[in-house]
């Protein structure tokens, strides 16, 4: 066969011209983009987790200026992660584009999911270096490097994850990356059409730049129920910013809220907005950016505000809250004290005395003295 020029570009497909009328092959790159160290991130559990990880990708480009980002994750988060910049192309976990990836060389695997599904398929891709998760031949999770090591320890040993670390997620996962830790922002970016969508729907609502907006995400995971807030605190402190005559109030959260939302809205009938939960992830992260302050437990709203840059005012109780950066823009409130917290545990053997310790007198205090530092 004859030997083909098969140029070094990611313009190139090998299906049709990069350029109408141009012949690659016999011309040479016209607007050569070459493709650099390959790396492949694999994140594909819990859309929180997700979101999040896409704060190691400024780092990543620091380290490798030029390089190409393929991103393999599930199908349910793979709305996060459109129109980032930092991603070259993004692969849904399914049987098509394992045998695409299982085909290709990467010059680097990192694989922040400790899971059998994404250690097996790490394993088994070909790349030069392989940082992160891994499984051996009895099934069973290992780290692949020696940064991995800590996240690897923290998952085992729960006095190091709920007393003694003190590191966030982020520095974490930069350690087992073997990346540069630079505090480094989660990465989420809106589309043009999404922009003027946003700014639609706020004059539809009657929302204008000066007024003061308090988001209330209210629900959590159904993965683990127990992080939100009861309807009875919700009603408490939606009755209370109310009276204050200055705040308007918008309820979020996705499809497995909806009940509770429409419980929460129809106790205050005309008086709060509620929006839409089944319209994606995409538009809900429209509808949560229009709040300066969002109220929240730890769940995949929290890092939705976090990513957007707002004001975030959240509870914590099983989960851990030194794990969460809120890039000083936020308030974190946790049961200090309280023996059984955190504990990951699905269900709650003390009657969730983690949520009745909420502390709804200093979460009305916290959003009013921020509101009011924006006036100085």
């Amino acid at each position: 066969m004859e030997k083909l020029n098969i140029p070094d570009c990611k313009n190139f497909t090998g299906y049709k011209p990069c350029y109408p009328g141009y012949n690659c092959l016999e011309q040479g790159c016209k607007d050569e983009n070459k493709f650099g160290k390959k790396i492949l991130i694999i994140a594909l559990e819990a859309m929180g987790s997700v979101l999040m990880t896409t704060a190691q990708l400024p780092a990543i480009k620091r380290k490798y200026p030029e390089s190409t980002i393929y991103w393999l994750t599930l199908k349910n988060s793979a709305d996060i992660l459109k129109n980032n910049p930092y991603i070259d192309k993004l692969f849904i976990y399914d049987y098509e584009n394992i045998s695409i990836l299982t085909e290709m060389e990467f010059d680097l695997v990192l694989n922040s999911d400790k899971s059998v599904k994404a250690g097996a398929l790490t394993m088994k891709l070909k790349a030069k270096e392989k940082l992160g998760f891994g499984i051996n031949k009895n099934m069973q999770i290992i780290p692949l490097n020696d940064g991995a090591l800590y996240n690897y320890k923290l998952g085992l040993d729960d006095n190091l994850k709920f007393k003694i670390n003190q590191k966030t997620g982020q520095q974490i996962l930069a350690e087992t990356f073997e990346l540069e830790y630079n505090r480094d922002e989660y990465v989420f970016e809106f589309t043009e059409e999404e922009k003027l969508f946003i700014d639609e729907y706020k004059k539809n609502i009657g929302i204008k730049d000066t007024d003061e907006v308090i988001g209330f995400n209210t629900g959590c995971s159904l993965l683990y129920p127990n992080k939100k807030m009861t309807i009875e605190q919700h009603l408490i402190l939606i009755e209370k910013f109310l009276s204050f005559n200055r705040f308007k109030i918008m309820l979020l959260g996705g499809p497995e809220d909806t009940e509770r939302n429409k419980i929460i809205s129809d106790f205050f009938k005309n008086e709060i907005i509620n929006t839409p939960t089944n319209e994606g992830i995409r538009k809900g992260a429209c509808y949560e950016s229009i709040p300066q302050v969002i109220i929240t437990g730890d769940s995949f709203g929290m890092h939705l505000a976090i990513a957007l840059k707002k004001y975030v005012i959240a509870w914590f109780g099983l989960s851990c809250w030194t794990e969460i950066d809120l890039y000083d823009r936020g308030v974190k409130l946790y049961p200090d004290g309280l023996f059984c917290a955190p504990c990951w545990k699905k269900e709650c053997p003390y009657n969730l005395e983690c949520i009745q310790m909420i502390d709804l007198e200093r979460i009305i205090n916290e959003t009013v003295k921020y509101f009011d530092s924006l006036k100085k």
